[in-house]
């Protein structure tokens, strides 16, 4: 898939959702995968997966929002591997709520986990995948991070960041033959809204229906973004609705912002939110 001769990946955040179909997509094209999560148990579940279909791996238990995790496990896999050719950073929690109103504990917990993992993740691997002539990073975004939507403050101002961050990457790490490529899904069906913080009942409402009913499957995401890091994309953007508010806010976003406006001041913004997401239009 990618211009190294080995298959080596380090995921985190691979006991479930969009990282257990990553793992389990590059395990099938005989990918080495580290499994990355502070969930042992659940990881495990993802390595017998990964084990059951002929494919093999390693759990590491990690606190992906802790500097010193995520070093210790970056000395481990080049280590134990003797490298390591693709880093997907893809853990990540929910926070959402009026901006005013979420606690400033649950602020900084949506940074530690969706942001500073991140740049935990590249900080570590960088220096060591310059060291041995290349490798790859796929940074999990969101399209929170281009539609920016009400009520989704902390979450959508991490997936902004972390965007602008592989942007950054993408053109410094190029003479050291590191490619990156951020994915920006809009919802798909995960469990990532069961440790969802919120601070109205609209909110949880809002973004379990969104969840639930949404028309696409992790494993399509999955297969779509290294469909998109084989192509050597610097955006992967899974779904048109994707597309669409990210062409949208780029052509006319007076217009875009505008309309929410509108809508939240006359009352129908949530009504309208709510009606799309449990019709699968989110």
């Amino acid at each position: 898939m990618f211009t190294l001769g080995n298959r080596r990946a380090v995921i985190t955040g691979a006991a479930s959702g969009l990282g257990r179909a990553l793992a389990l997509n590059l395990a099938r094209q005989g990918w080495l995968v580290g499994v990355v999560d502070r969930d042992v148990k659940a990881a495990e579940e993802t390595l017998e997966m990964i084990e059951e279909g002929g494919g093999r791996g390693i759990v590491y238990p990690a606190d992906v929002s802790k500097a010193e995790d995520v070093e210790e496990l970056a000395a481990f896999f080049f280590r134990e591997w003797g490298g390591v050719d693709l880093l997907i950073n893809n853990a990540g929690v929910l926070v959402v709520g009026l901006a005013g109103e979420v606690p400033l504990e649950n602020w900084q917990w949506q940074l530690e986990n969706n942001f500073w993992s991140v740049i935990y993740g590249c900080y570590s691997f960088i220096p060591r995948m310059k060291k041995q002539g290349g490798g790859y990073i796929i940074n999990i975004a969101s399209s929170a991070g281009t539609a920016s939507l009400p009520e989704m403050s902390p979450y959508n101002v991490t997936k902004a960041a972390v965007i602008s961050f592989s942007e950054t990457l993408r053109a410094e790490l190029a003479p050291d033959n590191i490619g990156v490529t951020v994915v920006c899904p809009t919802y798909f069906n995960t469990s990532l809204w069961h440790t969802m913080r919120y601070t109205q009942k609209f909110q949880r409402d809002f973004n379990e229906a969104a969840f639930t009913c949404a028309r696409i499957s992790a494993e399509k995401v999955a297969r779509l973004t290294l469909q998109a890091a084989a192509k050597k994309k610097v955006y992967c953007f899974p779904q048109l609705s994707a597309k669409f508010f990210w062409l949208l806010k780029r052509l006319a976003p007076q217009f875009v912002y505008k309309t929410l406006a509108l809508l939240y001041r006359r009352g129908w913004g949530r009504p309208l939110l709510l009606w799309m997401a449990r019709r699968g239009l989110t």
